[in-house]
């Protein structure tokens, strides 16, 4: 930005600058990725000129070690890194492949005393970024060697201007952080606030953002305004990306409306958040309890939303709670009985609503005495975290052993969930308003994938196209119940699962979920903002809302895929979360709607050709009438063996065609030939998930649809019938919801 060479820049570059560097720099910036790698851990972990990450952190200090340090925790990952000890030639040959894990390599290589020259030759990382990288390491070394009497009101004073957070101190001594944390605030060692001038000193900035930095002079100048502190999602990843942006924005906006001044702190550059003029103050910070703690106490605010920013806030609700943080909205103690799923299901059996059987466990005994109690399969997570990570279906004691181990790292300090899981169950999502009292249904989603598929990989429809009105009844009643019983006051999420006309819940998110842009859009409510001002102290009843919020057309979400980026991963989908994105698909019938999602999402649907079928046996019973429409829409199909017998037993006329061990030429074949254009391939259990990866590899690499559950081979045939039978309609969404406000007949159930 400055046209000098890193060869120039002084290791502090703010107060040690020779006259003869100008301009002066007063700040740094470093942006740090955020991999994909812990979502596919069969992927090729190696960075090539083909991007892999999913977001990035910026970070901003007066130092380059001070940014560079809030960048990594603002990452919210643990040095995955584990080096063999005793083993210095293996960490040399790992320096030389790039990976997401260098950083953490060159650190490791630092400690152990290689030499500077010979780590820059192994990763060819400038000499002047490993010169402060080793003073980080010097740093650590020198604190750990000093022990916690050593730390003295200089020294601690010193290493926090480097960028060292609390947490990071207490693990070098061996101490809590609550002690660090105690010590450096009796010493009166505190933050200050500094400013990014948004219009770079050429006028008066009314709209700058601020970052902290443990200097002399603060420039935050707080105000005595009534004053909400809400808290961001920090970098995109897959489970909690820019659908949680959304909401904190929406807040933002509606709370500057209602007079309050809003305090956003966030990590992530990609964000309308992080926009300067979004709301009132920013303070670009990382997300952990020390740095929010921090611009709590500088601020004083009237409250702090951790509702709208997913898990990363909310697992700082509970922590800022006991340290006396005013947290608005659904009480902290609220979200951990949602969150704690012994205390939630002795909840659920008070009130009288079904679950799934269902124990914890914290160890791999535990969880098979858990397991063969309820009986296989079993539905394994960790708690408190996002996106279905480590979530796994363990169809045996192998799987679960195997598996517990994952869910463990994943949630090192709780308990791990275990439930029956349901099979051949239909699954919906719930999102809902409610102030304390009353409580407002904003939309009922049936996943279209059936459930095993994690809600954020299963398209979803509104309004539910297939459940009667008892189960209808069922959900919204649930919903109701769950709301005063929680005394939920802003948004809630509730997933269900629907089997044999009975509704179980799975789970309850007393905060906002991915959906609530979707729904927002679909019902032209604006519910992110609503529960906003309901967290102030409003209520729902002066919004003059409907029980329940009614939608004119059918809008279909459907994820959209990270799979090309990662050819060696099996695109099969399952309990862990794996969508980078999603689409919206708007339409008068549920095959117009689900097309235009398909579109939306860069699949393009034949209109004609050959489909592939290849289903396990529960599929079988029900692949017939899915056949039969595609076989009307003109289409040849060609299948493996048992399922071709099945088809023909229906009179469909099939083509057999070998699978990949059979013989030559099978499937695979076919599609590297362009000779298949649809490829539909459902496992089952545990062979099943680890069969067949050929062919829906083969079909990722060339760019053929592939459907992995058969409800979505029915919401295919829907849209390939609509592309046969319905017009291309373009409206905006504005036009939508004019149309809307004119039909007396809203949807509200099955159309």
């Amino acid at each position: 930005a400055v046209g000098y060479t890193l060869d120039e820049i002084p290791n502090d570059i703010t107060r040690k600058t020779p006259a003869s560097f100008e301009p002066t720099i007063d700040y740094v910036v470093v942006k740090i990725p955020k991999w994909a790698f812990e979502k596919f851990p069969a992927a090729d972990p190696v960075l090539t000129t083909q991007m892999k990450s999913v977001g990035e952190v910026m970070a901003i200090g007066r130092t380059f070690n001070e940014a560079f340090l809030k960048g990594l925790r603002s990452l919210e990952q643990g040095r995955g890194f584990k080096p063999d000890p005793h083993d210095d030639e293996s960490l040399r040959r790992a320096l030389r492949v790039p990976t997401a894990q260098r950083a953490y390599q060159i650190a490791e290589a630092l400690r152990r005393g290689i030499p500077v020259t010979e780590i820059h030759e192994a990763t060819h990382v400038d000499l002047w970024f490993l010169a402060q990288m080793k003073e980080l390491t010097v740093a650590s070394q020198e604190i750990e060697r000093a022990g916690l009497d050593g730390l003295t009101p200089g020294r601690l004073r010193e290493v926090k201007r480097k960028g060292f957070s609390d947490a990071q101190l207490a693990r070098f001594l061996r101490c809590e952080e609550s002690e660090i944390r105690g010590r450096r605030l009796r010493e009166g060692i505190r933050p200050v606030y500094l400013r990014v001038d948004t219009c770079a000193a050429e006028f008066e900035s009314f709209t700058p953002y601020l970052y902290s930095s443990y200097e002399d002079s603060n420039e935050a100048e707080p105000t005595d305004r009534r004053k909400i502190v809400i808290l961001g999602s920090g970098p995109n990843r897959i489970g909690q990306g820019i659908e949680f942006d959304y909401c904190c924005c929406h807040a933002s906006f509606a709370l500057r409306e209602d007079d309050f001044e809003t305090i956003m702190v966030n990590c992530n550059p990609e964000t309308v958040s992080t926009d300067y003029d979004t709301s009132d103050r920013l303070y670009f910070e990382p997300l952990t309890f020390e740095d929010v703690m921090n611009v709590v106490e500088e601020e004083r605010p009237t409250g702090v939303i951790v509702q709208f920013g997913g898990q990363t806030p909310l697992n700082l609700a509970l922590p800022l709670f006991r340290a006396g943080v005013p947290i608005i909205g659904t009480s902290p103690e609220s979200i951990d009985l949602a969150e704690d799923r012994k205390r939630f299901g002795r909840l659920l059996v008070e009130l009288g609503i079904p679950q799934p059987e269902n124990g914890t466990a914290t160890t791999a005994d535990e969880a098979l005495e858990v397991a063969r109690r309820i009986s296989y399969p079993v539905l394994v997570r960790p708690s408190y975290v996002l996106g279905g990570r480590a979530m796994v279906v363990a169809y045996g004691d192998r799987d679960l052993e195997g598996y517990i181990r994952k869910a463990v790292e994943a949630s090192p300090d709780r308990p791990v969930l275990i439930d029956r899981f349901l099979e051949d169950a239909v699954e919906v999502d719930v999102d809902a308003l409610a102030d304390g009292a009353d409580c407002v249904i904003a939309g009922i989603q049936e996943h279209i994938e059936e459930a095993g598929i994690h809600s954020g990989d299963s398209s979803c429809v509104l309004p539910a196209h297939s459940l009667s009105e008892p189960v209808l009844e069922q959900i919204r009643s649930h919903t109701r119940r769950l709301a005063g019983a929680l005394n939920v006051v802003g948004l809630m999420n509730i997933q269900y699962a629907v089997k044999d006309g009975l509704v179980y819940v799975l789970e309850v998110n007393p905060r906002a979920s991915r959906t609530v842009p979707f729904v927002s859009k679909a019902t032209g409510v604006p519910i992110a903002k609503i529960a906003a001002r309901i967290m102030t102290g409003r209520k729902l009843a002066e919004f003059g809302l409907p029980a329940e919020l009614s939608v004119h057309r059918h809008f279909i979400k459907t994820p959209v895929f990270p799979f090309s980026k990662f050819p060696r991963v099996d695109p099969v989908l399952g309990p862990e979360m794996r969508s980078t994105g999603e689409v919206m698909g708007i339409g008068d019938t549920f095959g117009m709607a689900f097309n235009r999602a398909q579109m939306g999402a860069g699949i393009t649907l034949p209109k004609s050709g050959t489909v592939f079928i290849s289903v396990n046996e529960r599929g079988k019973e029900v692949i017939l009438p899915i056949a039969v429409r595609l076989a009307g829409l003109g289409f040849r199909l060609v299948a493996t063996r048992g399922t071709a017998e099945v088809l023909r037993a229906g009179n469909i006329a099939v083509t057999d065609i070998f699978k990949v061990n059979e013989g030559r030429p099978n499937v695979v074949d076919a599609i590297k030939s362009r000779e298949i254009h649809l490829v539909i391939n459902t496992p089952l259990g545990r062979e099943s998930f680890y069969d067949e990866k050929s062919i829906r590899r083969a079909a990722m690499r060339y760019g053929i649809p592939c459907i992995t559950t058969i409800t979505g081979a029915s919401a295919a045939a829907s849209a390939m019938e609509s592309m046969r039978d319905d017009g291309l309609e373009v409206r905006t969404l504005q036009e939508y919801h004019q149309l809307a406000a004119r039909s007396p007949f809203p949807l509200k159930a099955r159309s």
